[in-house]
């Protein structure tokens, strides 16, 4: 039996490389993002069903939700909209900018998951278990100077998933965690340093091999595709150069003498 998944912020980065890898291991993928251009490309290019909403705005969710009722079963919901915007200390933050990434991070998760659960919990009925992921980020683990809005967020959203896992046992619905460390792609930096192009090399300058968004959608693929009775809790993936949130290594990797 095929499974469908609804992957959000599928118009680029970790997004679009997690339908595609999706689809590569025989998904029906619906992919949502607010650009209907870059959807439109993808569902060509690979076959996805495309669906533009703006999932900060509960009247999307909600169209968004009626659509699939009727279209067709929703076996897994990947939460992998969401980003930062900023980079101020606590003193000096944007409210703005942290009001954004509690919408897009947090509130988002939130509304989409109440708005899927039934049709996520008839899918598991059906096939045995459905399966929801949530797309966090080290920052939830650990807060760095100048990250304590996207800190916030990014932990707001993991402990959704922490809770949600707990209120769901006993039902066959699995909660997974992917928390990626450092993943180069071509628009987080850029959108979270307000398109300082500049900045935004510099964030990945000497690092060799950061993660790809290609390399993050391999884990939830494999997350997805387990067994149905295995649940991948909370997956930190960081790429080597990376010990910690806060030690990274810039220059090529190397053993010591």
């Amino acid at each position: 039996m095929t499974r469908r998944a609804v992957v959000t912020g599928a118009s680029s980065g970790i997004g679009e490389a997690t339908a595609r890898a999706l689809r590569e291991t025989g998904w029906d993928v619906v992919a949502v993002a607010r650009r209907a251009d870059r959807l439109a490309a993808l569902e060509q290019e690979i076959g996805a069903a495309a669906y533009a909403a703006d999932l900060t705005k509960e009247s999307d969710i909600d169209a968004l939700a009626g659509w699939l009722a009727e279209s067709g079963p929703v076996d897994a919901v990947l939460h992998i909209a969401g980003g930062a915007r900023g980079t101020d200390r606590v003193e000096t933050g944007d409210a703005e900018d942290w009001r954004w990434m509690f919408e897009a991070n947090v509130l988002a998760a939130q509304r989409l998951t109440a708005a899927l659960l039934p049709q996520l919990r008839v899918a598991a009925s059906q096939s045995g278990y459905a399966d929801l992921v949530f797309v966090t980020s080290t920052a939830a683990q650990v807060a760095y100077p100048g990250g304590s809005g996207y800190n916030a967020a990014k932990a707001g959203e993991a402990m959704l998933a922490h809770a949600l896992r707990l209120e769901l046992n006993g039902e066959p619905i699995r909660v997974i965690e992917i928390a990626p460390g450092m993943v180069h792609t071509e628009e987080f930096a850029l959108n979270r340093l307000h398109g300082d192009e500049y900045a935004a090399s510099k964030v990945y300058d000497g690092v060799e091999n950061p993660l790809s968004a290609g390399d993050v959608a391999d884990v939830i693929a494999y997350a997805v595709n387990a067994p149905g009775h295995v649940n991948l809790d909370l997956v930190t993936v960081r790429p080597v150069a990376q010990a910690a949130a806060h030690m990274l290594s810039r220059g090529p990797l190397r053993v010591r003498d």
